[in-house]
């Protein structure tokens, strides 16, 4: 019975990477309830499966033409360098300050969002290439950080603080598909390091979790931009909640 429950819960959570990018911290607790991993090991396995994941939702998204390159490359560049100091990270401090600090962010960006879903700004430096890519790397630095500290993944960071700089849905989930490779893949090399990677655990899931992406990427496609920014903007305060509690020991 456990092993069924893990497993639709990777379902799920791969469904959510694959409709809106989010979707990481609904594994880490499942798989140190259901496989019984302790939360340094379900951190590393949880961001080992997302690379499996990034890579299916970048061919997906890149094959329906909705990633945009010129904003992937800096968000990408800068999660791949910061994640695996975020992995680093993991391996030497309980941190439940910057946990606190890393939800904070999600469920600020997610609460702004939804003030102000009726009309989206535009792009932040729109008229500022270099400082627009700067800005992007920021995001993507942060985002991979989050990454490899927490083990949430990097979309969990990105996709929220993209929205919140005004960046449209659609593409920002694009990008949170790449990044998911880059900031598991430099994550992923911290934890084989540092960490402990449950690879018995992680491949049942892993194969869950794709089935969950490949529907998850028809369903974002089949509706309404402005549904996918409010659905994204409600589930950054839970995931936000979500990664408070734990950082309070609360769940």
């Amino acid at each position: 019975m456990t092993l069924l429950l893990l497993l639709v819960v990777a379902f799920l959570v791969g469904a959510l990477i694959g409709a809106v990018g989010i979707g990481g911290i609904l594994l880490i607790p499942a798989l140190t309830a259901f496989a019984g991993l302790v939360i340094h090991e379900a951190m590393a396995t949880a961001l080992f499966t997302f690379l499996f994941t990034g890579f299916l939702g970048t061919y997906l998204f890149q094959r329906r033409g909705s990633i945009d390159w010129r904003l992937a490359v800096p968000v990408c560049t800068g999660a791949a360098v910061f994640a695996f100091f975020g992995a680093w990270a993991n391996s030497r401090l309980q941190a439940p300050t910057l946990g606190a600090i890393l939800a904070a962010i999600i469920i600020f960006a997610g609460v702004y969002t939804l003030a102000s879903w009726h009309g989206a700004p535009s792009p932040a430096l729109e008229d500022h290439p270099s400082g627009q890519r700067a800005l992007l790397f920021g995001i993507g630095a942060v985002s991979g950080f989050g990454s490899g500290l927490t083990g949430v993944g990097g979309p969990a960071l990105s996709v929220p603080l993209m929205v919140l700089f005004g960046f449209p849905a659609l593409p920002t989930i694009g990008v949170s598909q790449v990044i998911q490779i880059l900031a598991a893949a430099s994550g992923t090399l911290g934890n084989l390091q540092y960490g402990a990677i449950n690879f018995q655990v992680a491949v049942p899931i892993t194969v869950m979790e794709i089935v969950g992406v490949a529907v998850g990427v028809k369903i974002v496609h089949a509706v309404n931009v402005q549904l996918v920014r409010r659905f994204v903007a409600v589930l950054c305060v839970v995931v936000g909640a979500g990664l408070l509690a734990r950082a309070l020991n609360i769940v």
